[in-house]
């Protein structure tokens, strides 16, 4: 099944799921455009809204809306009135009527999703909002709201997330085989196996209830020298700032612990993570080609004086 088939298919479902192949919402006698409207106006400020912005914020055809907006004032659900700020411009809001015809949609809506989600444990409820999220942003919707980035220690199960995740992601988007994730269950398999509280730290950075990246600050066999090791941040949370909040957290421990310097290894196909790297102080030392994860790449190694 392509992508194409698989949204199709999803909004079938949704649309049947939710009731939408009904005449009316549940609750209330309006159409699913209707309700749109409805909700749009009572979300206005106090003056009310002007046609061409609930279009816009619709993305609804004029002639749809403009018949829409005339039914609700024939019924009584909203007034329309001269804007002051310009005269060729009408406001619309919602009415005394219409307020509680929208109070009873927004319980009849709120009663039937709660009905669907009902059966659903805590688990699988926080799987569905990040993954309706993950769906909005990816898709371009810039009023997804995700919460504040925090940074929590590892608990039982991350490691073999965040494997699945580095190797997925490295596999889409620079075409890495499997070995990739051979190397990285290689080094958290050791991570685990000699984990000293004293020396070693790792971070999980989450983002409305969902992992969006992760960091590990590793001992090596020098005393003064540590290791930062497999950074990654989720696509949905580039450009918000988790990679260099990540990157803080490790070196700020690293001196916590005693470390005079903090080492990485990197590939030079990774641009975002080695702007971060550069832009928090490390330096470039070494770098030399190779052939991994089934492509000829280019190893870096970059140092950070801690002193």
């Amino acid at each position: 099944m392509t992508l194409t088939d698989e949204v199709r298919s999803f909004n079938r479902f949704y649309t049947r799921e939710i009731g939408l192949l009904n005449r009316s919402l549940p609750a209330t006698d309006l159409s699913l455009p209707e309700a749109r409207v409805l909700y749009e106006l009572a979300q206005a400020p106090q003056d009310g809204r002007t046609a061409a912005e609930i279009g816009r914020a619709l993305r609804m055809d004029k002639a749809h809306l403009s018949r829409i907006a005339a039914r609700f004032v024939a019924r009584g659900l909203a007034a329309s009135r001269v804007s002051p700020d310009h005269r060729k411009h009408r406001l619309l809001s919602l009415t005394d009527a219409g307020r509680e015809v929208f109070a009873a949609a927004e319980a009849g809506a709120r009663a039937q999703i709660n009905a669907l989600l009902e059966p659903l444990d805590d688990a699988h409820r926080d799987r569905l909002g990040v993954a309706m999220r993950d769906i909005r942003a990816t898709l371009g919707d810039g009023n997804v709201v995700d919460g504040e980035v925090i940074l929590r220690r590892l608990r039982s199960g991350d490691l073999g997330w965040i494997i699945h995740r580095q190797a997925v992601l490295y596999a889409q988007e620079y075409g890495w085989d499997w070995t990739y994730e051979g190397l990285a269950s290689r080094i958290l398999g050791a991570f685990v196996a000699e984990f000293d509280p004293a020396r070693e730290d790792g971070w999980v950075a989450e983002r409305g209830g969902a992992i969006v990246g992760s960091i590990f600050l590793m001992k090596s066999d020098d005393p003064a020298l540590a290791k930062l090791r497999l950074l990654y941040v989720e696509p949905s949370a580039r450009g918000a700032g988790v990679g260099r909040i990540l990157v803080g957290a490790c070196i700020a421990r690293a001196r916590e612990l005693g470390y005079r310097r903090l080492t990485l290894w990197t590939n030079d196909v990774l641009v975002a993570a080695r702007r971060i790297y550069h832009a928090v102080g490390f330096r470039l030392v070494n770098q030399e080609p190779h052939h991994s994860f089934g492509h000829d790449l280019v190893g870096q190694t970059w140092n950070l004086d801690l002193s």
